[in-house]
Formats: structure tokens, sequence, C-alpha cells
């Protein structure tokens, strides 16, 4: 694997980075709190850049290095609110791996993350670290203690949970309980759980990792749209069994959803209304083509 170098540290012009495939979106209220920070005391950290070499930006369309962001998407925000045309940056040459693992390191080091985006963070940090140490992936037991690496290698260390609770200071059983919790949730619920109006907490999570996966999706949406305050209570809504008996297997699916639909509130409707639409509309385009 190719070693990551340092090349330069020095400041950059705003316009000249490029900034794409994020893990996630910068919030506007951690921008403006960072902003007010900045303009007090100034910026603490560089952010992380890494040279990439492209077609098409060279002499004559030729290839040429650009400069992408690793880490440090809040603080490149905060800084163009406040006006800054450069910002002290770090920058690297290394892989697409390592570059992941460095964006996704520096978001974990952040105390603003809520439970949710810690939990994908650890699981794709897992995803990202078995892609540059395939041993580990299939490594357990007495191989992983009998197993070592090059001591100079900039990951040495004999497995991903011990790797990350040394990088991260957390426990060792807290990142294997996190990953549990992210490892089974597609992107499409994550962006829904990010998107509901109460914030999800690490019990929620567990709810969901430990739910029968058929009733994941119908949590996820009782929690985007505010029917139910928790996963659990979600999940009750869910395996409760009021009334008659229901023997269409169609109705027994839109029931829970139905009972959750009918608790949000108007402005929780509007946003899954909002966030659905095309779905919605595709669904009320077909009802009218059966009628």
């Amino acid at each position: 694997m190719r070693k990551p170098t340092l090349i330069e540290s020095r400041d950059v012009a705003l316009v000249d980075i490029f900034v794409e495939n994020r893990l996630r979106e910068t919030d506007d209220v951690l921008v403006t709190a960072l902003a007010g920070s900045i303009e007090e005391i100034g910026l603490k950290d560089r952010i992380t850049l890494r040279r990439v070499r492209r077609k098409g930006v060279g002499a004559k369309g030729g290839s040429g290095y650009v400069l992408v962001l690793v880490a440090g998407a809040h603080r490149m925000a905060a800084c163009h609110q406040l006006g800054h045309e450069a910002i002290p940056a770090d920058i690297w040459d290394c892989t697409d791996d390592y570059a992941r693992l460095l964006e996704i390191d520096d978001n974990l080091a952040r105390a603003e993350l809520t439970p949710l985006d810690r939990a994908v963070f650890l699981c794709r940090r897992k995803d990202v670290y078995e892609q540059m140490y395939p041993e580990t992936k299939a490594a357990t037991g007495a191989d992983l203690v009998a197993k070592r690496w090059d001591t100079a290698d900039i990951m040495s260390v004999v497995s991903f949970v011990a790797a990350t609770a040394k990088q991260t200071g957390q426990t060792e059983r807290h990142i294997r309980r996190m990953i549990a919790v992210a490892d089974g949730l597609s992107q499409d619920e994550i962006d829904a759980l990010r998107a509901a109006p109460i914030r999800v907490s690490i019990a929620d999570l567990q709810v969901l990792a430990k739910c029968n996966p058929k009733h994941r999706p119908h949590i996820v949406f009782g929690l985007l749209i505010g029917a139910a305050k928790s996963a659990g209570e979600a999940l009750d809504i869910l395996t409760a069994r009021p009334g008659d008996a229901v023997v269409d297997p169609v109705d027994a699916k839109v029931r829970p959803l139905n009972d959750m639909f009918a608790r949000a509130n108007k402005a929780v409707l509007h946003r899954f209304v909002r966030h659905n639409a095309p779905k919605l509309r595709a669904i009320l385009d077909s009802l009218d083509g059966d009628a």
C-alpha cells in the first residue's frame, strides 16, 4: 500500500478547493457557531486537502493537479461565511482509501456528531479499513493475537476494533455496538433518520439493530413523520394488534402506517410529503390510471 505523504502546509484559496463525495452535509447551525469562534479566536486547526491528478485541468486541456477537500468542510464554510479568501491547509499525497479514513477520523473527533452519524462513520471506517487491510476481515481470535503488521505502517494494529478504539479513545465494546447499529441501515433509511423531527438516540438505534428486518422501514417511517417519539414506541405500534384480526396481508402492513400517519402533526406531514414528493406523485398517477 502506498504510504501517505504530507506535501506541504500553506494557505489555499477557497475557490481552488474541490469539494465532492462527502459522507455528510455541512450543518448551517454548526457553521455559524464555528464562524463566531473563528472570528473571536482564529482558526485552530488547518483543513486537510489531497492532491489529485485530473484530466482536462492542465494546460491545453491536458492532465494536471487539483486540490480536493479531505477534512474540514465546516471550517471551509465558516471561513467563506466570514468573507475569507483563503484558509490554512495541509496538502497530502495519498490513496482514495486513506483520504476517506482521514475524513472519517476527523468527523469522529468532533463532539457535535449525533449518535446516528457517529455510528454511520464508524461503520464506514470499518469498510475502508477492511479495504486497506483485507487480512483483518478474515482474521479472528488467536490469529489476530499472533499476527502483527509492520510497525512502520500508519495503522499498525491487529484488528479494526482495537485500532479504532485506540484512535478514538472509545471502548472496543462501544465500537462493536455502534457498528452493529449502522450496519443494517440503508442510505435511504439513514437519510430519513437524519431528517426526523426528534434526534435519533443510541437507544433508538439499538432497537433498529435488533428488530425484525421487515419492521425496520416502518419504524424509520414512523420516526421520520414524527408519529412516534422513539423507535421503541414505533415498534410497539407495529406489533400491537388492537380490534379485529386483519385477514388481508396488505391491510396488515397498511394498518401501522395509517396509525403513524394519523399521529403526525401538520408540520411533520408537510416535511414528509416534500421529502417523498416524486414517489407520491408516481403512486397517485398510477391510481388515476387504474381508475
